[in-house]
C-alpha cells in the first residue's frame, strides 16, 4: 500500500516548478484508491527554495550529507563530554564543512536550473548548520521533506515540525538519486554521479597543526587561570585574616563598651547617693544656722540690760 511518505519522498525530489502540479496529478490519481491519502498529498506544501536546495542536495549526495551529519554528532558529543580541544577542532571542521557544502548546495541547485541568491545560501548554510548542532534538525535534513529552512543555536531543542511537510517525517531517510544533476564548475565531481568530497592531503597535518594549537591556547588558558586562581586565594586568606583581627576589635570594644556601661550604672547611684547626702547637709545647716541666730538675739537681749 502506497504511504504518504513514499509520495511525499517522490514529490520532494522533483525540480521546484514541477512539484506543485505533479502533487495535483497524484492526488487525483489517489483519490479512487484511498481518499484519506489523496487529501493529505493535496495538503503536502511547496517547498521554500533554500529547503528545496537542502532536499537535493539530501538525494544528490547522500554521503557528503552523512559525513556533514557525522562531524555534527561528533561535536554534539564533544559539547556533553565537555572536551575543549576536540570541541575546538571540531568547531573548526564543522565551519569548513558547512561552507563547502552549502558551496556544493549552491552547484546542485545551479545544475537543476535554479539560481541561489545570497539570501537563499544563507538559509541553506543555516539550515546545514542547524543540521549539524541539534540532533532532531539533522533527522529533519535527512528526511529530505524539508519545506522551510531550519535554524538552530544548538542551545535547547528546535522545533522542526513547521518545517517538515509531515510530522512522520521526522526520522525517514530520503531515497538516492541514481543520477546526480550536472553541475558546472564544481570541483571534485564526476559528470552527472553528482558531486564527491575531494580528500585534502593535507588533512592529518592540518588536524595536527589544530590540536597542537588548541592545545597550546588550553595550556595558556591553564596558566592564566591558575594564577588567578593563587592570587584569588592569597586575597581570601588575606580577607579572612583582617577578618579575625576586626572581630577581635570588635570583641575587646564590647568589652571595653560593658565595662564603661557598668561604670556609668555605678556614677549614677554615687551620684544619688551623694545627692542625699547634701540635701541632709543643707538641712543641717539650716537648722543650725536658725539656733546660732536664736542664741544671738538672746545675747544681744542680755547686753541692753
Amino acid at each position: 500500500m502506497t504511504t504518504l511518505l513514499e509520495v511525499a519522498d517522490r514529490l520532494y525530489g522533483l525540480p521546484l516548478g514541477d512539484f506543485t502540479p505533479t502533487r495535483d496529478a497524484r492526488a487525483r490519481e489517489l483519490r479512487a484508491e484511498d481518499r484519506a491519502l489523496a487529501t493529505a498529498v493535496k495538503a503536502l506544501r511547496k517547498p521554500a527554495t533554500a529547503a528545496w536546495v537542502v532536499n537535493q542536495l539530501v538525494r544528490g549526495e547522500t554521503e557528503q550529507v552523512d559525513q556533514l551529519l557525522a562531524v555534527g554528532e561528533a561535536l554534539r558529543e564533544a559539547q556533553r563530554a565537555m572536551s575543549a580541544d576536540e570541541l575546538r577542532a571540531l568547531t573548526r571542521q564543522r565551519r569548513q564543512v558547512t561552507a563547502a557544502v552549502t558551496t556544493r548546495a549552491r552547484a546542485v541547485a545551479r545544475g537543476l536550473g535554479v539560481k541561489v541568491t545570497g539570501a537563499v545560501g544563507d538559509q541553506v548554510e543555516a539550515t546545514l548548520t542547524a543540521a549539524m548542532v541539534d540532533a532532531d534538525c539533522a533527522a529533519a535534513v535527512r528526511s529530505g521533506l524539508l519545506v522551510a529552512p531550519l535554524a538552530s543555536t544548538g542551545v535547547g531543542s528546535t522545533d522542526v515540525a513547521a518545517a517538515l511537510a509531515a510530522p512522520e517525517a521526522l526520522g525517514f531517510a530520503a531515497s538516492g538519486r541514481e543520477d546526480g544533476p550536472e553541475i558546472d564548475g564544481a570541483a571534485g565531481v564526476e559528470g552527472r554521479h553528482g558531486m564527491h568530497v575531494v580528500p585534502d592531503p593535507d588533512a592529518h597535518l592540518k588536524a595536527v597543526a589544530a590540536a597542537d594549537e588548541a592545545l597550546s591556547e588550553a595550556e595558556d588558558q591553564l596558566v592564566a587561570a591558575t594564577e588567578e586562581e593563587a592570587a584569588a586565594r592569597e586575597e581570601v586568606a588575606q580577607l579572612e585574616a583582617r577578618g579575625l583581627q576586626l572581630q577581635s576589635e570588635l570583641e575587646e570594644l564590647r568589652r571595653r563598651l560593658a565595662e564603661t556601661e557598668s561604670a556609668a550604672e555605678e556614677a549614677e547611684d554615687e551620684l544619688a547617693d551623694a545627692e542625699e547626702t547634701a540635701e541632709e547637709a543643707a538641712r543641717v545647716t539650716a537648722t543650725a544656722t536658725a539656733d546660732r541666730d536664736a542664741a544671738q538675739a538672746v545675747r544681744d537681749a542680755l547686753e541692753e540690760d
